[in-house]
């Protein structure tokens, strides 16, 4: 007996370690990725799905490819797009389109959040996936189900304290309201959100919607890009037992901010921005204790887009119209230690736009 409870915990340990939920990424002009066993990423030159900004991809835990999305059409492993699976209500061209959450009671079911582009009134919706249908290959049998309208261009989820259900976070349009959906075994708390009236507003002409929003590794932290006029980076604390979003605190004078990413470690916050009209592209580091901002990076790129904590450790910097991604090496690393490399991942012939996929964030995975 003593020696099962001895090798229990580590079994348990190994099986947590083989959760590979982000090992898939597809996005931009039929560009995707792949990270093997080693943690070593290869292009993926299979995909078929054409996208200027967001998209999300859904895996088994071991990292085997369920489906992916643009928030408009949703395509199957095979590569195909479903059979409901091509009238989504989200649009490639918002910052944050789609956004994929697993049932925590069913392994094969999967919701789809998409939000619209530039406060339009789509608003937030969700749609779903139910993997048992067309011989496994997945079909949806409900879509574009209301949550609430207008929204921003912002959406990011992370595990509850339960360790269980997610927190959904979206930003109201016109507002400084952000907004918490629960998704739980019983479905989504949509008659029953968590309301946080904290930050900047989200307003102002349409193209003001743009920026994106991410939670930390802990989940403790999450962060929003202004876009113009505001053109900010904001961070705030973030409650994971009551989805309360509070403490808003704001790094100011970044024309066009769009992307943002934490650091692995949670010490750094990284943003990028493009200047008024674009040309102007920057990478910026905000260390967190010292509240210090470091220029980090610059890219011979026009534009710059999403940045996406790989499970390799580093941060992909989307470059617009480009066969290359940016890569941050290092980014535990103060200031420039931290090593971008504007062309540091080849993408085999296709190319990256703005986007880069969004995942759930689990703390402690």
């Amino acid at each position: 007996m003593t020696r099962f409870l001895f090798v229990l915990p580590l079994l348990l340990s190994l099986a947590a370690r083989a959760q590979r939920p982000t090992d898939i990424w597809y996005f931009g002009q039929q560009a995707g990725l792949t990270f093997g066993a080693d943690k070593v990423p290869q292009p993926l030159n299979d995909g078929k799905m054409s996208t200027y900004e967001g998209c999300a991809v859904a895996t088994t835990a071991k990292g085997e490819l369920l489906f992916y999305t643009n928030g408009e059409t949703v395509w199957n492993r095979q590569h195909q797009p479903m059979p409901n699976g091509n009238k989504l209500m989200g649009m490639g061209v918002s910052t944050q389109s789609a956004l994929i959450v697993p049932d925590p009671g069913s392994g094969n079911i999967f919701y789809i959040f998409t939000v619209a582009p530039q406060g339009t009134p789509n608003g937030l919706r969700y749609s779903v996936v139910d993997m048992t249908r067309a011989d496994g290959l997945g079909d949806l049998p409900r879509v574009n189900l209301l949550l609430i309208q207008p929204v921003a261009e912002k959406l990011a989820a992370v595990r509850h304290a339960n360790g269980r259900d997610t927190w959904v976070v979206a930003h109201r349009w016109n507002s400084n309201a952000f907004v918490s959906y629960l998704v739980t075994p019983d479905g989504i708390s949509s008659a029953k959100p968590i309301f946080s009236n904290v930050g900047s507003m989200n307003s102002g002409p349409g193209r003001n919607a743009i920026g994106a929003l991410k939670f930390s590794p802990n989940g403790r932290n999450l962060a929003a890009a202004l876009w113009r006029e505001t053109n900010k980076f904001e961070l705030y604390d973030f409650d994971r037992s009551t989805g309360k979003v509070s403490n808003a605190r704001g790094f100011a004078g970044y024309p066009e901010a769009y992307g943002v990413e934490f650091s692995p470690d949670g010490t750094k916050l990284y943003g990028s921005c493009n200047g008024v009209g674009g040309g102007e592209t920057r990478i910026w580091q905000f260390d967190l204790k010292t509240k210090q901002a470091l220029l980090v990076g610059k890219s011979a790129n026009r534009k710059i887009g999403a940045m996406q904590l790989g499970p390799d450790g580093r941060i992909y910097v989307a470059r617009e119209d480009n066969p290359n991604l940016g890569v941050i090496q290092a980014p535990n690393a103060l200031g420039k230690d931290c090593k971008y490399v504007d062309e540091g991942f080849k993408l085999g012939g296709r190319r990256s736009k703005l986007g880069l996929p969004a995942f759930v964030v689990v703390p402690g995975s």
